[in-house]
């Protein structure tokens, strides 16, 4: 991920200001934009989809000096939106931002209603966030090997949430599950921050999240953090062992997010999107903001966010395979 940063940063930076200097037209002869811009953000208010989309719209309607306007269109695990998304007319007037979702469902569902290669133009990878798995307080477990005696002990008993089926986070607790043997029941809720906060609640007793909605919870105790699920620790959570220092290598999830637009978009409008993207991230109020809630900025050309896509695709489908698991869409 980061050699990825770095092999197009400095392009990216070196042709930004180049292409927004330019007028795009669309092909009816207009500048574009000349109208608001609709981001589709497949996943309910309140979860790493939803605040990373409104800080970048936001910022990026500043910039392009028309409104990019976010839509929630949850469900389906992701899929609702991300179809709405990829039936839209290719006019650069409606854009998505995708996680790793985009990745898993292909491996995951026999029937998806969209193509995540064929139906959408990558335009950039923006940012990738690092997850942590919690708990709520009442579990006596203070760390991963606690966590999996505790579940022993009561085998069916302990349930773990999720943003839906077939989420990042659905797959990240069934690796959870793979790797330690253990019987834990799944409960999946309509978005990440939905089942944070039955989480919070007490309905449900650990979940696996992004950083940025769960930091505030954990420092005023509502959760408990057992580990990182990442090769090193996290800024925000320095105190936090990694999943490898808590005695289960291998044991990573990192959630990645990127911008796409239907198909067929006109290239000299991705070309744009792109170098505006580039410019929203790299910018040091946005850059700050986006660090200090947990996410780390990316940028990416069209063409590596579209192999990276792919690759990611494979990886799961390993992953996929291992945990035999299949739904129904």
């Amino acid at each position: 991920m980061k050699s990825l940063l770095q092999a197009t940063a400095m392009v990216l930076l070196c042709t930004t200001g180049m292409v927004s200097a330019q007028s795009t037209s669309t092909s009816s002869g207009q500048a574009y934009p000349s109208k608001p811009i609709r981001l589709v953000l497949p996943f309910p208010t309140g979860g790493p989809t939803d605040l990373l989309g409104r800080q970048v719209g936001l910022k990026l309607s500043e910039n392009m000096g028309q409104p990019v306007v976010p839509e929630n269109r949850p469900g389906a695990g992701g899929n609702l939106g991300t179809e709405i998304a990829a039936k839209s007319t290719a006019d650069g007037y409606t854009m998505v931002l995708a996680a790793n979702v985009l990745a898993i469902s292909p491996n995951l569902y026999r029937k998806l209603n969209y193509d995540p290669i064929n139906d959408f133009a990558p335009i950039s990878l923006v940012a990738q966030v690092r997850n942590v798995f919690v708990t709520h307080p009442s579990i006596p477990a203070k760390n991963l090997k606690e966590l999996v005696a505790a579940a022993r002990n009561a085998p069916g008993k302990l349930t773990f949430s999720s943003g839906g089926l077939g989420t990042g986070q659905h797959l990240a607790g069934e690796m959870f599950k793979s790797f330690s043997k253990l019987d834990t029941l799944h409960v999946p809720y309509k978005g990440s921050g939905v089942a944070m906060l039955a989480m919070i609640g007490g309905h449900v007793d650990m979940l696996v999240i992004g950083v940025p909605p769960v930091v505030p919870h954990i420092q005023s105790g509502k959760v408990r953090a057992l580990a990182a699920l990442s090769a090193e620790r996290i800024a925000v959570l320095p105190n936090v062992p990694t999943s490898k220092e808590s005695g289960f290598p291998g044991y990573e999830v990192t959630s990645w997010y990127g911008f796409l637009v239907p198909a067929k978009t006109p290239r000299d409008i991705v070309t744009r999107l792109n170098a505006e993207l580039a410019k929203v991230v790299t910018a040091p109020d946005t850059r700050d903001r986006l660090i200090a809630g947990g996410f780390e900025p990316m940028t990416s050309t069209p063409e590596h966010f579209g192999d990276f896509i792919k690759s990611e695709t494979a990886r799961y489908a390993r992953v996929i395979k291992e945990a035999k698991l299949e739904l129904q869409q």
